[in-house]
């Protein structure tokens, strides 16, 4: 799962981002409100790190655009702005959650993974296609009962392409999972991914199909009984 740290101080943002890694959540990291915007309506995230002072515009106007374009994407507002009035516009606006600086990195961790745990609804009942169960918040998968080890990137595109379930979900989105913003990629990558985890569902028997939607992305289905 990856996060969008949304801060303008390079020094702050590194921290939180080596934070979060330390916890195994990779990152993406911006400091401006249009670009947090671009990434949001190109890529994949658990959950936005918000500060609200930025440079070229106000963070509670971003959350303004999120919650008005029916995103659900759970925001923790990370700001120097502490007073009363200022959480409860912060709130009001669309965050889930307002921490105030300074503040103790392990604070940080404990809210950020509150906030992933109710987005992904730890406790509930687990995903079905198929003969394959997936559980959101342990990344494990089991075909009729019996567990199939993925690698840590594998259990990531499951989980996306299971959100989006029947539905093309875009390159674009699975490159913004696999990849930190920045970081240089072969060009086959994604295709390498998705043919290693295709290989392992069909071996497992887990009566699903990752269907290749030529010039857009891949879907996932229950396959098809044989006639």
């Amino acid at each position: 799962m990856r996060l969008l740290i949304v801060e303008d101080n390079t020094e702050l943002a590194d921290i939180v981002a080596q934070r979060l890694a330390d916890v195994r959540l990779a990152s993406d990291r911006t400091a401006s409100a249009e670009e947090a915007q671009l990434l949001i309506e190109t890529g994949d995230y658990g959950a936005m790190v918000l500060d609200l002072g930025l440079p070229d515009g106000d963070g509670i106007d971003l959350l303004r655009w999120l919650r008005e374009t029916g995103r659900d994407l759970p925001v923790l507002v990370m700001t120097a702005r502490s007073a009363v009035a200022d959480r409860v516009a912060g709130l009001r606006a669309g965050a889930d959650d307002y921490l105030g600086k300074p503040f103790s990195s392990d604070e940080l961790i404990a809210r950020v993974e509150a906030l992933l745990r109710r987005a992904t609804g730890a406790g509930a009942a687990p995903w079905t296609c198929g003969r394959m169960t997936f559980d959101r918040h342990t990344r494990s998968v089991l075909i009729d009962g019996r567990a199939l080890p993925l690698p840590p990137r594998e259990a990531q595109l499951i989980d996306l392409l299971l959100r989006h379930r029947d539905r093309v979900v875009r390159r674009t989105q699975i490159e913004a999972l696999f990849f930190g913003f920045g970081e240089d990629f072969s060009s086959n990558a994604i295709e390498v991914g998705v043919h290693r985890l295709r290989r392992r569902l069909d071996e497992a028997d887990a009566g699903v199909e990752i269907v290749t939607v030529r010039g857009l992305g891949y879907l996932l289905r229950q396959r098809a009984a044989a006639e």
